[in-house]
């Protein structure tokens, strides 16, 4: 294994990254500042160990808060056959940094809240994803490029990050086409989920909770819920 293998659900489990949550493909963080002269000092240092380790995150930052995404956009799957991808996954490098950024913030008496993280994309369901996707990546990012960028599959991911990252899967529900893909941290899934139902919403299919929750509004419309459950013990 090298340090550009993607790893495992298992691998990233176990590698116990206190301050840090997995959504979607990469790994997310948020650290609350005192205020935004912190929150930038904090990120001048960060960014000074990241040329160190010649890998970066994405950086947001807001008053009391820094964000941080950690993903390789080079990292290596391989398939049942053999076949070498090239995706936009978490690898060792990633877990690696994800450590010397924590150590960065407690010296800099700055504080994770992981129940904070989110992150967000669109599902399109389809039976023809190869024919629609062109449309969407010229729709989205203007770059035809961003069609299958870090993914074997016809997904949508901007390399500028500006827009979510719209994937495709099968179906034929005309009513029922476009959903958005909800992100959130374990520990809050449960919480997010009720206050869903309570404001009005009903869960519609959770066969695959806690990975997989889908929520619908009043009307129909869906979203849905995704968790990095906790891997079973030798996945």
């Amino acid at each position: 294994m090298t340090s550009k293998d993607m790893l495992s659900r298992r691998q990233i489990a176990d590698a116990a990254l206190a301050d840090w949550r997995k959504l979607g493909q990469g790994l997310h963080a948020r650290y609350l500042a005192h205020d935004f002269a912190a929150g930038a000092r904090f990120t001048a240092a960060v960014g000074a160990v990241c040329d160190e380790a010649t890998h970066y995150p994405r950086v947001s930052i807001g008053p009391g808060y820094v964000d941080l995404k950690l993903v390789s956009d080079d990292a290596i799957y391989r398939s049942d056959d053999g076949t070498e991808y090239t995706v936009e996954w978490v690898t060792q490098q990633d877990v690696d940094l994800a450590r010397r950024i924590a150590e960065v913030a407690a010296e800099h008496g700055l504080v994770a809240d992981p129940s904070a993280v989110s992150h967000v994309e669109l599902g399109l369901d389809t039976t023809d994803s190869a024919k629609i996707a062109p449309v969407w990546a010229a729709l989205l990012t203007g770059d035809p490029s961003s069609r299958g960028r870090g993914t074997p599959s016809d997904e949508i991911r901007d390399a500028g990050g500006r827009v979510p990252n719209l994937w495709f899967g099968d179906g034929t529900d005309e009513q029922h086409r476009f959903h958005l893909e909800v992100y959130v941290a374990p520990e809050v899934a449960a919480q997010r989920i009720a206050a869903a139902v309570a404001a009005g919403g009903t869960v519609v299919d959770d066969s695959e909770s806690p990975g997989v929750t889908v929520i619908a509004d009043q009307v129909g419309n869906r979203g849905v819920l995704c968790v990095a459950a906790t891997p079973p013990e030798g996945d």
